[in-house]
């Protein structure tokens, strides 16, 4: 799992988008407006996210929200941390 967070992590454009979202949760098309690429490619980055446990998804009617999931970023933290000991 941690593989999957770290290499969700390593793209500038998922990183972008977990910033956008520690304002709060947002629809897939409210992620894809802020960006100049394919909303294809927006939802690759998503689903990226979403296995590596960064994000979770819902539905609410017809669209998609997506929301950060804290506890991953905690883990790993304190996987990295436990190397400066």
């Amino acid at each position: 799992m941690r593989s999957l967070v770290f290499k969700a992590l390593a793209d500038p454009t998922r990183r972008s988008i977990l910033d956008r979202l520690r304002e709060g949760d947002l629809s897939a098309g409210e992620i894809a407006e802020a960006y100049e690429i394919g909303k294809a490619s927006i939802s690759h980055h998503l689903n990226l996210l979403k296995h590596a446990g960064l994000v979770r998804c819902r539905r609410q009617g017809q669209q998609q929200i997506y929301t950060l999931h804290t506890t991953v970023f905690q883990e790993a933290l304190q996987w990295l941390l436990a190397f400066s000991k």
